[in-house]
Protein backbone atom coordinates (compact mmCIF):
# COMPACT_ATOMS: atom_id res chain seq x y z
CA UNK A 1 0.00 0.00 0.00
CA UNK A 2 1.53 3.24 -0.90
CA UNK A 3 1.81 5.68 1.34
CA UNK A 4 -1.02 8.35 -0.49
CA UNK A 5 -3.28 5.48 -0.06
CA UNK A 6 -2.42 5.09 3.75
CA UNK A 7 -3.46 8.59 4.31
CA UNK A 8 -6.63 8.28 2.28
CA UNK A 9 -7.74 5.43 3.65
CA UNK A 10 -7.34 7.16 7.51
CA UNK A 11 -8.40 10.60 6.23
CA UNK A 12 -10.47 10.52 2.53
CA UNK A 13 -10.39 14.31 2.32
CA UNK A 14 -6.71 15.15 3.30
CA UNK A 15 -5.55 17.37 0.94
CA UNK A 16 -8.75 19.89 1.94
CA UNK A 17 -6.62 20.11 5.57
CA UNK A 18 -2.98 19.63 4.64
CA UNK A 19 -0.76 21.10 1.97
CA UNK A 20 1.02 18.34 1.19
CA UNK A 21 0.98 14.30 1.52
CA UNK A 22 4.01 14.50 4.04
CA UNK A 23 2.50 16.80 6.35
CA UNK A 24 -1.09 14.26 6.44
CA UNK A 25 0.99 11.66 7.15
CA UNK A 26 2.89 13.20 9.49
CA UNK A 27 0.25 14.25 11.59
CA UNK A 28 -1.84 11.11 11.32
CA UNK A 29 1.08 8.94 12.60
CA UNK A 30 1.70 6.78 9.22
CA UNK A 31 5.54 8.10 9.18
CA UNK A 32 7.75 9.18 12.25
CA UNK A 33 11.02 10.58 12.45
CA UNK A 34 14.03 8.02 13.68
CA UNK A 35 17.07 9.10 15.36
CA UNK A 36 20.38 8.20 13.55
CA UNK A 37 24.20 9.14 14.68
CA UNK A 38 25.01 12.11 13.13
CA UNK A 39 27.47 10.78 11.02
CA UNK A 40 25.10 8.36 8.95
CA UNK A 41 23.83 11.83 7.98
CA UNK A 42 27.31 12.98 5.44
CA UNK A 43 26.72 12.16 2.24
CA UNK A 44 30.13 11.19 2.16
CA UNK A 45 29.26 8.11 3.92
CA UNK A 46 26.08 7.18 2.53
CA UNK A 47 27.53 7.26 -0.69
CA UNK A 48 30.68 5.65 -0.11
CA UNK A 49 29.41 2.44 -0.92
CA UNK A 50 28.03 3.61 -4.02
CA UNK A 51 31.33 5.44 -5.29
CA UNK A 52 33.64 2.07 -4.39
CA UNK A 53 31.46 -0.28 -6.47
CA UNK A 54 31.20 2.25 -9.07
CA UNK A 55 35.48 2.26 -8.50
CA UNK A 56 35.74 -1.31 -8.61
CA UNK A 57 33.34 -2.13 -11.92
CA UNK A 58 35.62 0.35 -14.06
CA UNK A 59 38.84 -1.08 -12.85
CA UNK A 60 37.26 -4.76 -13.43
CA UNK A 61 35.89 -3.25 -17.14
CA UNK A 62 39.19 -0.97 -18.19
CA UNK A 63 41.71 -2.56 -15.63
CA UNK A 64 44.15 -0.42 -13.72
CA UNK A 65 44.54 2.00 -10.91
CA UNK A 66 43.07 5.14 -10.46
Amino acid sequence: MSLKDEVEALLPNWESWYPSLFHAAEDLGVIRARVCSPSSLMLSSRHSSVQNAAVNAFREKWGGTE
